[in-house]
């Protein structure tokens, strides 16, 4: 069988929808991530592909036990997202998902560095298109934020892996220790800016909430959960991510308290839950490794139904300020019921998906004797089940009814948000089905009287204090500071110092060319003139009237010939 590599796909499909019409392109978006699936499945762990560029040695694809579970979860939701986005009309939005696509895919698979920052590069301009395709000023703001901040974490990148080629010889991917210098901890803070690590993360916050409805969804699942690989892969068992995971994991829920956009509150906690992962990754043992995959899966598939059902409300209501919803719960009850199971997915709820997969990386922590870490990430999961799970339901569907006017939405967004839901389900139900696909033999049982236990009691003391506080915790409006202060602070000085020299500069440059210009074209546009017989008006140049006859042009070519072969007959 010919090996085609998924992400190859997804670039042939992203060039097939760029010509097709219609109904076409979106079948394309479905249809293309569940071919990839195949030909990864049919591939198979241990395939891989070779080229040679500029002399360098290249693994375009490396099919591993890691990046095989990565490389699933990718695919399966890009394909459902492109269900729930069937609607959308929009040429640029879907090639810029599908390129988006492949961009994850292509890192996740590649063999060495440098296929891995093409890939890189992009994930970054694609993922931009989707806040851009939303055409409202603030998205244009947003995306070139954006834009900017990943471009400055792909020249990190960059620079690192210049410095390691230079200290190895080699572009192959390979782990990386801190006493390999500065390269290595360059590519650590280009992965880490991707991670969204705080004080490098306000580019999530800031940029998903302004993305279109549809291409939320995709962001959701795929910058932050590709760069989480790139750190299983070269980072297991720095311990510095131990703690920065941890805090990664308490900013984001706070924050997400604080915050008042719906979506906003998912992104900030994205932040949360891939701290969990940073996390695992940090304790660097099979338990807790397989616990970062594990949850990365999970992840995916409950924040993209949080995504969707979030993209239902503002689809259906055209709002997404908590403290401007409510009352939506008679108006739009499939959405309420499959919301909630996203909430108790990402809640850690028994019997959804959350559940397996967290407490996998918590009882890593304990095992590997981090006690204060455990109890860290156990008090994380109390502010997710009061603002995902109990803040953004009760005050969105149930809080004070606003008399919002509820639009249908079109019946593809409940198709894909009820494939995700199932999916939170059964790998909730049937843990076996998800664990049989970690890469590691570390055994773990998420159904033990403990574990069971211990949720129910964080669930419940959560929901008390909850209750008992939620005159407090409604959506107020307001914008909660965040790091981004700085860079919005500074954008003035900067523009001063280094934007408006540069425009004045190319602005005088400009000016010179234009004069220059004026001159020439006033001095050579008529050259008869110079000899005083031109046949028209000075001011004016007229080219028919200032044209030699035929008859003299004919006799000028004429003479220059002779000339030639009268000194090729003098020279030779």
């Amino acid at each position: 069988m010919l090996e085609i590599a998924p992400s190859f796909l997804l670039l042939a499909a992203a060039a097939l929808v760029l010509f097709l019409p219609g109904k076409l392109r979106a079948a394309v978006c479905v249809a293309a991530p569940l071919l990839g699936l195949w030909s990864l499945w049919s591939m198979g762990i241990g395939s891989s592909g070779h080229a040679s560029l500029a002399g360098f040695e290249l693994t375009l694809y490396s099919i591993t036990k890691v990046n095989f579970v990565f490389a699933i979860i990718f695919l399966l939701i890009s394909s459902i997202a492109g269900v729930y986005a069937w609607h959308v009309d929009d040429r640029g939005q879907q090639v810029a998902a599908t390129l988006y696509a492949a961009g994850a895919l292509g890192v996740t698979l590649a063999g060495d560095f440098l296929t891995l920052l093409l890939y890189w590069e992009l994930m970054a301009v694609a993922s931009a298109w989707l806040v851009f395709a939303r055409r409202e000023a603030a998205s244009i703001r947003a995306g070139v934020r954006y834009l900017l901040v990943h471009v400055a974490g792909g020249s990190l990148l960059f620079g690192g892996i210049i410095l390691l080629y230079g200290q190895t010889g080699t572009l192959t991917l390979q782990a990386l220790t801190p006493d390999m210098g500065l390269a290595a901890w360059l590519v650590l803070a280009g992965v880490a800016l991707n991670v969204a690590l705080p004080p490098l993360h306000p580019w999530l916050p800031d940029a998903y909430p302004k993305a279109t409805v549809t291409g939320a969804i995709f962001m959701s699942a795929l910058t932050t959960k590709s760069a989480v690989y790139v750190l299983l892969v070269l980072f297991a068992g720095w311990d510095l991510l131990i703690y920065m995971g941890l805090f990664m994991a308490l900013y984001g829920v706070v924050y997400a308290v604080l915050a008042n956009d719906i979506r906003q509150i998912l992104a900030y906690h994205i932040i949360s839950q891939v701290g969990y992962m940073v996390t695992g990754v940090g304790i660097g043992t099979e338990l807790s490794m397989n616990g970062t995959a594990a949850h990365a899966f999970s992840h995916i598939l409950y924040k993209a139904l949080l995504f969707m059902g979030a993209g239902a409300v503002i689809q259906a209501t055209g709002v997404s300020r908590l403290s401007d919803l409510g009352g939506l719960a008679p108006k739009m009850r499939a959405v309420v019921w499959l919301f909630m199971i996203g909430a108790f997915s990402i809640s850690g709820f028994p019997l959804f998906n959350g559940f397996i997969s967290k407490s996998m990386i918590v009882s890593s922590a304990g095992e590997a004797h981090h006690y204060v870490i455990m109890l860290g990430l156990l008090l994380a999961s109390v502010g997710t089940f009061l603002h995902t799970g109990l803040k953004i339901p009760v005050f969105t569907f149930w809080g004070k009814d606003q008399k919002l006017e509820v639009k249908p939405i079109p019946g593809n967004m409940y198709i894909a948000m009820g494939l995700v839901a199932f999916g939170c389900t059964f790998f909730g139900v049937y843990p076996h089905a998800l664990y049989v696909l970690l890469p590691f033999d570390a055994e773990y049982h998420p159904y033990t009287a403990y574990h069971l236990v211990e949720a129910t009691q964080i669930l419940t003391f959560t929901f008390i204090g909850f209750w008992v506080l939620r005159a407090k915790l409604a959506g107020e409006p307001y914008i909660a500071l965040d790091t981004d202060w700085f860079y919005r602070r500074g954008a003035p000085v900067a523009q001063a110092v280094l934007v408006k020299p540069v425009n004045a500069f190319f602005a005088a440059g400009a000016k010179t060319r234009d004069g220059i210009a004026s001159i020439l074209a006033r001095n050579f546009g008529n050259p008869r003139a110079w000899f005083g017989v031109n046949k028209g008006p000075r001011d004016r140049f007229n080219p028919d009237l200032e044209r030699a006859s035929l008859s003299t042009g004919l006799t000028f070519i004429l003479l220059v010939f002779v000339a030639l072969f009268a000194s090729i007959a003098i020279f030779s």
